[in-house]
């Protein structure tokens, strides 16, 4: 079994099943779902699930935030819903619950570039280092080895409408390789206006006089072909293969079978290339460079402002996953001028987060919040931030209000002093290779982004060790999911845990399920029930049962936090055998009956039934203590907490 399959069942579980997947993506940190009924997922089950940091509804999707390992997780997913490559469930039924205008948007903008983000990145750490490595005279810009590295990355960026249009097709439901070919043709050296100018004289000028004075190297049939450069464009490609989703659709009623195979991509490619040249490639690339001058012009009316403004609200738009609605034209203005202010004016923010984990580690007495902070510290420093803010900054809105403050500060600042990125790159400490300016060598630029980023480092490092306090009720905001009773106070030397059933003891490091037996969910024991019932292992409160009965989360009047994980991948049976007599939420007695699960058959699908039982807050506790009898019954000693 995979690392994260048993989690990938319960999210898959949760969301309502296969079937209710419209399609599936995943960015940085988080699983992006659309689903065909997105009132089945109960959210506050879902946050509560080990792995998962927290959920969102936005942009049209269900987000389940998962953090760094989120690529892993959505393998394991991939494989449970049977995803195709276009990233779409298997399932031929379409999402047809309209969507807001703006969560339209950034649906489209989300699955066009993050199946390239990574590539992307990393092409520009490549054309980062390259500059960086020639400003540093290791090598000069007519070497053999920048000629080289130069290729590696540009070649990504020259080609960007090849990848665009593989992903537009896939978005738009346009036969990929169709989506490629568009791409490619759009990039074919012969028709770019600069090959044309240099081989041709104008037949004649268009719109001369104008900011939209073109000449006119070609026509087709009579009809004036305006000639641009689409190689590294974002815009044209886009929009001609939506045109072209179009049009494919329209064939597919049209053509006969038999010819339909090889028919409908040619006419398809014929039409939309057709009307591409002609009108939508000069249209789309006039408005991409309307877009940018106008990014200018509003930037320029007041660049400390805007750079302010951009900061202040960042982390408030990766929250809600809205920040993909940038990154177009934060691609487009370095596509069409060379450089880009928007994603340098926020450039502090992750460093920001960054000091005020580092202040908390620093203050704070909780082992469990400075295990947290530490992992979280090491994503915020490469510029993954999600982890930091949903773990630890959220739940302290001060502390979130002042990181925000203090990011649209350095955001000013930046605006104020034209701090600029010359390429994409990496994010984090990476970022700083986007901003070596390839025409101007020299470090001015840099220095002004480390001067903005020590600034938020050093005034939310102070600001965080003044504002935190490392109380009991601030601990458990972040620790607990759920309110504890009010008896959790009332502290004694020891806790006790009795046996929920009867059967045999296997210790949990023999448990078949590393997080259990690698006790990552904290310390705690296994049976194998000899009797289908689950019993009350002290009084307390049903915190947790998830729908399919096989889980149950308890907390004792005394503080002590049970989960107990009937059988592995159990979750499959989607409640099957299992028979619920308590409810989330629920006051419980010593003893009380919680499930009843039939062994045979259960056992008859092929699916152990050896429960774990764990300790969800073991770092409350000085030691675990487990019985040493092979057998138990229920209402037997079977841990004891020691305070």
């Amino acid at each position: 079994m995979g690392k994260y399959q048993q989690l990938a069942e319960e999210i898959v579980n949760q969301i309502g099943g296969s079937d209710n997947i419209g399609d599936l993506t995943h960015c940085v940190t988080r699983l992006r779902f659309h689903l065909k009924d997105d009132s089945i997922p109960n959210d506050e089950v879902m946050k509560k699930l080990d792995g998962v940091v927290t959920v969102l509804r936005s942009g049209g999707q269900y987000q389940v935030v998962i953090g760094n390992h989120v690529s892993e997780v959505y393998s394991e997913v991939s494989s449970l819903v049977k995803l195709n490559p276009d990233n779409t469930s298997s399932s031929t039924e379409k999402v047809v619950k309209k969507k807001k205008p703006l969560d339209a948007f950034v649906d489209v903008i989300s699955n066009l570039f993050q199946p390239i983000l990574g590539i992307l990145l990393a092409a520009g750490m490549l054309k980062g280092f390259n500059t960086l490595f020639s400003t540093l005279n290791l090598y000069t810009t007519d070497s053999g080895a920048y000629m080289i590295i130069n290729t590696m990355g540009d070649a990504m960026f020259m080609f960007l409408p090849v990848f665009l249009g593989y992903t537009s097709a896939n978005k738009f439901k346009v036969q990929p390789f169709i989506g490629i070919l568009i791409g490619l043709a759009m990039c074919y050296p012969a028709i770019q206006l600069d090959a044309l100018a240099g081989s041709r004289e104008p037949l004649y000028t268009l719109f001369s006089g104008s900011a939209f004075s073109s000449p006119v190297y070609l026509d087709v049939f009579g009809v004036p072909l305006i000639s641009m450069n689409y190689t590294s464009t974002v815009l044209p490609i886009i929009i001609v293969v939506y045109f072209a989703s179009k049009v494919q659709r329209t064939l597919d009623k049209i053509v006969p079978s038999a010819v339909k195979f090889f028919m409908v991509p040619m006419v398809t490619v014929l039409i939309s290339l057709s009307l591409g040249f002609l009108l939508i490639g000069p249209v789309a690339s006039y408005a991409s460079e309307l877009i940018a001058q106008g990014i200018l012009v509003a930037r320029d009316a007041s660049p400390l402002f805007a750079g302010f403004l951009l900061g202040l609200s960042w982390q408030v738009l990766v929250v809600f996953g809205l920040h993909w609605g940038l990154i177009p034209l934060y691609i487009n203005n370095i596509t069409s001028m060379g450089y880009d202010t928007i994603m340098a004016s926020v450039f502090a923010t992750s460093f920001a987060q960054l000091a005020i984990v580092l202040a908390i580690i620093v203050k704070t007495k909780d082992k469990k919040l400075k295990t947290l902070g530490f992992p979280s510290a090491i994503s915020a420093l490469f510029g993954i931030t999600e982890p930091v803010v949903y773990g630890i900054i959220l739940p302290r809105k001060k502390l979130f209000i002042m990181s925000c403050i203090v990011s649209g500060v350095a955001g000013g600042f930046y605006g104020l002093y034209n701090l600029r990125e010359f390429t994409f790159g990496g994010f984090g400490i990476f970022e700083f290779l986007t901003m070596f300016d390839p025409n101007e060598p020299g470090t001015s630029n840099i220095m002004i982004a480390i001067i903005g980023v020590v600034f938020a480092m050093i005034v939310s490092f102070a600001l965080t060790l003044v504002m935190f306090k490392d109380d009991k009720t601030e601990a458990d905001s972040a620790t607990l999911s759920v309110d504890p009773p009010k008896s959790v106070s009332k502290i004694g030397r020891k806790h006790t845990m009795l046996s929920p059933m009867n059967g045999e003891i296997i210790p949990i490091k023999d448990v078949q399920d590393e997080a259990f037996s690698q006790e990552l969910l904290g310390r705690g024991i296994g049976i194998r029930p000899s009797t289908g019932e689950l019993f009350a292992p002290f009084a307390g409160k049903v915190v947790t049962l998830f729908p399919t009965k096989h889980a149950v989360g308890i907390i004792s009047d005394e503080g002590m936090e049970v989960l107990i994980h009937i059988g592995f991948n159990t979750v499959r049976l989607k409640g099957k055998h299992f028979e619920s007599f308590v409810q989330e939420g629920d006051i419980v007695h010593q003893g009380q009956k919680l499930v009843e699960f039939n062994i045979a058959e259960i056992e008859k699908e092929g699916y152990s039934l050896v429960t774990p039982m764990i300790v969800t807050n073991t770092e409350n506790y000085l030691e675990i203590v487990e019985t040493k009898e092979n057998k138990v019954n229920a209402g037997d000693v079977l841990l004891t907490g020691l305070l």
